[in-house]
């Protein structure tokens, strides 16, 4: 793995546990696509550390138990920014 990727998943997954920000937040600040990201935190960070990972994983697995929570969320503010 080339160097500055390598570089980049240890940025991206130290911001994830830093911040607790989902996939698309993360693509956003780093301005790569969601794919890229996914990948990243998903395959090859565990080539990488693989404590990390696990730790990744945990992160996103709690996102993926709350996703439906948040989106209630975002759409009720849409809803009353649309009043």
């Amino acid at each position: 793995m080339k160097d500055f990727i390598a570089k980049r998943v240890l940025n991206e997954a130290n911001h994830v546990m830093d911040t607790n920000d989902t996939i698309r937040k993360t693509a956003e600040i780093f301005k790569v696509s969601k794919s890229t990201v996914h990948n990243d935190l998903s395959e090859r960070l565990k080539k990488i550390d693989k404590n990390i990972a696990e730790s990744i994983n945990e992160i996103f697995q709690d996102h993926d138990r709350n996703k439906h929570i948040r989106g209630g969320q975002i759409t009720k503010e849409k809803y009353k920014k649309e009043r």
